[in-house]
């Protein structure tokens, strides 16, 4: 029987974040390392003369920030 899950939504990740947390929160949505995002990005700039570098900071913009959780909040 299929039991009704919430949809996964994309966020900037709080945890796997090195400038935004834009390739750690693709990452999160996808369930794959962080690094290889990241390489992947970085491998995709090089190789569009920049472009994802527009692509990363419209991701930074657009997408919003992971709620903190339960433990983040109990600091």
């Amino acid at each position: 029987m299929n039991t009704p899950t919430s949809p996964r939504r994309l966020f900037r990740s709080r945890n796997q974040k090195m400038i935004a947390g834009v390739c750690g929160g693709l990452a999160e949505y996808f369930n794959v390392d962080p690094t290889w995002v990241r390489l992947l990005f970085v491998l995709l700039t090089l190789l569009g003369v920049g472009l994802f570098v527009i692509v990363y900071l419209i991701f930074w913009v657009i997408v919003p920030l992971a709620p903190p959780s339960s433990a983040e909040l109990s600091k």
